[in-house]
């Protein structure tokens, strides 16, 4: 642990896959938020280490389990929440995430930030804990649920996340994603995306953000599956996401958590990438 972060508990034995790895720790410490009572903040000191809290996260995304059944080893189930929240909403975890990925571009030779990006999205199931307000039908998946909308850059890796009912339409997802991805990444000219984000969007996005976006068209006189330019990507990235059982269906109550656990899903991706 880091000597900001030592004295917020004794470090875990490492006991699950999902654990961190002493190289992926000596990554994520650094680039998380140092305690309230070490920066003059008041408060008492933390009781449970840092390390046992991203473990118990990494824990949860992997596995799918309830929040209310960790294992006994982590930190109470509420401890835990709790900084999953608190990180999410001071936007700490979509931080964690820029961080490292920059590292992954730089490391690949890139530019740490994008200049051309890949868009797609992915409906999933609801659990009876979604309310009836934030979840739809999306009638082409046949699926009850929420639709997961993403960014990628052209390594695979997260740039933004939205979540909305399974019944808004691609396009219409695409205008608030488009927001938060000129936002967060100003580089950003060129977007990639499938068919269903043709139309009007072309002409909002190029406007609003001079951002071309560039539909890659299946082929039509080709049966099956196939592998698209660029799209399979992005869909490579929608696999890795649902890999992790979490992820696999919608559990959230609030979108924003189920956003959250996207982020954590690629905070543990791309750390691993980078340790390898």
């Amino acid at each position: 642990m880091g000597p900001l972060h030592a004295s917020s508990g004794r470090s875990r034995i490492r006991r699950y896959p999902s654990d961190t790895t002493d190289e992926q720790w000596r990554l994520i410490d650094p680039l998380l938020p140092d305690p309230a009572w070490l920066t003059g903040q008041g408060g008492r000191r933390e009781a449970h280490c840092r390390r046992a809290i991203v473990d118990a996260i990494f824990y949860l995304v992997d596995n799918g389990i309830k929040w209310r059944a960790l294992p006994a080893d982590f930190p109470p189930w509420s401890t835990v929440y709790n900084y999953f929240a608190a990180w999410e909403k001071a936007g700490i975890t979509q931080a964690l995430l820029d961080s490292l990925r920059d590292r992954v571009r730089l490391r690949e030779g890139r530019a740490a930030e994008p200049t051309a990006a890949i868009a797609d999205s992915q409906s999933v199931k609801a659990a009876e804990t979604v309310g009836e307000t934030s979840r739809g039908f999306d009638a082409g998946k046949k699926i009850n649920g929420r639709k997961r909308h993403i960014v990628v850059d052209t390594l695979g890796l997260l740039l933004c996340v939205l979540i909305t009912p399974a019944s808004v339409q691609d396009r219409d997802g695409a205008r608030p994603l488009l927001n938060q991805l000129a936002t967060a990444c100003r580089r950003v000219r060129l977007v990639w995306a499938d068919g269903g984000y043709a139309g009007t969007l072309l002409d909002w996005a190029k406007t609003n953000h001079k951002i071309l976006v560039q539909i890659v068209k299946r082929t039509d006189n080709v049966a099956g599956f196939q592998v698209l330019p660029r799209r399979w990507v992005v869909e490579r990235t929608l696999a890795w996401i649902t890999r992790h059982r979490r992820c696999v269906r919608d559990y959230e109550r609030l979108p924003e958590h189920h956003a959250a656990m996207v982020r954590w899903t690629m905070i543990r991706i791309t750390s691993q990438r980078l340790t390898k």
